[in-house]
């Protein structure tokens, strides 16, 4: 993911957070209107997007300098954020409900579907320049070119809709979850454990932390930027946290973009019916209800509109329409397979690999060893189409 922004403003850019605060408080209303339970997981949404933005907290850009530079601190501050969601989780997944409802982790089969998506998706990753989340709030804070990335990259989940009982047909290895096997709190010591040598390993290797992993922001740069890894790290554990005690399932990104196309579609003239996929009682439900009634769509429109009013702050939206046709080419082709991969490998980074390790399930280790190998790729084929690899 391309960095935000970093540098602090002399001007907050009034009109830009006075537009986010209006919006914001539309989707509350009418989120609340249909559950009051949506309208918190907004706020929480919210708070993801200013995190990621302020953060700069991106796994396309860690990836990328990883492999070329040997940098290894975006990566140290994921296996941070992974450790302590996966901490957290333990209890609440180890009970089974909270606040008298029903929770349950991100438990996912390890399949060729599975796998192909993951791979597939790295390679949109570095092409589109954003992650699932990364293509969110960077739209959210004015980039134009992730704009781009973002409808392709709808488009494409609706499309691998499409295709999905071929792919399903495909050899599946099932399900596993270290924590339903050995008992959650268990895994998750043993997770952070690895997680903790692994660094510590590649450090002693010659990796090296270029970018800080703390510092102390305060308080204007707590609002505008820029916060120092480790805090966003923690941060986005601990809304992860929250989403799993609020929602009974921790966050997902790829869903809302995959109804939000497909509503599209139907709009258009698409028959759901003629899908097996869309044909699904819960899912042809989806498509019935308004957007602001799904879980995932709601918190999807907080990241955007907390990385704009993040962005606002730190006087940071200036759009521009001047794309090059190389990288604009890139951002829909990386978009497209983004979408579509993520369908294949049950979501994104965020949904399969963050939400799918915290809660110890194997697919989610799986998820990123293909996925760095399709990034690798992905970092080798960004000069065809003029992005730069710095």
């Amino acid at each position: 993911m391309e960095a935000a922004p970093g540098a602090a403003a002399v001007r907050v850019q009034g009109r830009h957070l006075a537009l986010a605060a209006i919006l914001a408080g539309a989707v509350v209303v009418a989120a609340a209107a249909e559950r009051p339970a949506l309208a918190l997981l907004f706020l929480v949404g919210l708070a993801l997007g200013f995190t990621l933005y302020h953060a700069s907290f991106g796994f396309t850009g860690a990836y990328r300098r990883l492999f070329l530079n040997r940098d290894l601190s975006g990566v140290a501050a994921q296996a941070a954020m992974l450790a302590v969601a996966g901490l957290l989780f333990a209890p609440a997944l180890a009970e089974g409900s909270v606040f008298g409802h029903g929770v349950g982790g991100t438990v996912a089969p390890v399949s060729v579907a599975m796998l192909t998506g993951a791979f597939v998706f790295g390679v949109g990753m570095q092409l589109g320049g954003g992650c699932a989340s990364g293509t969110l709030f960077l739209a959210g804070g004015g980039d134009v070119r992730l704009m781009a990335t973002l409808a392709a990259f709808c488009a494409g989940c609706w499309l691998a809709t499409l295709d999905m009982p071929w792919w399903r047909g495909l050899p599946s290895f099932g399900a596993f979850s270290f924590g339903q096997a050995y008992g959650h709190i268990a895994a998750a010591l043993v997770q952070a454990g690895l997680l903790a040598l692994a660094v510590a390993a590649l450090y002693r290797l010659g990796w090296r932390m270029e970018r800080p992993l703390w510092r102390t922001p305060g308080w204007r740069g707590l609002l505008r930027g820029p916060w120092p890894l480790l805090m966003g790290a923690l941060a986005l554990a601990l809304l992860n946290w929250a989403v799993l005690l609020i929602a009974g399932h921790p966050w997902g990104v790829t869903w809302g973009f995959t109804l939000w196309a497909a509503k599209t579609a139907a709009a258009l003239g698409w028959d759901p019916a003629s899908s097996a996929y869309w044909a699904v009682e819960w899912r042809a439900g989806a498509l019935r209800q308004s957007i602001f009634a799904d879980t995932t769509s709601v918190m999807n429109m907080g990241i955007a509109l907390g990385a704009m009013a993040a962005a606002a702050l730190a006087a940071a939206i200036r759009p521009s329409l001047r794309i090059p046709l190389r990288p604009l080419a890139a951002a829909i082709l990386g978009g497209l397979m983004m979408g579509y991969g993520a369908r294949l490998a049950y979501g994104c980074n965020i949904g399969a690999f963050f939400s799918g390790v915290a809660s110890t399930s194997l697919h989610g280790w799986a998820w990123i060893a293909m996925a760095l190998a399709g990034n690798y790729l992905g970092v080798r084929l960004r000069p065809l189409f003029g992005l730069a690899n710095g």
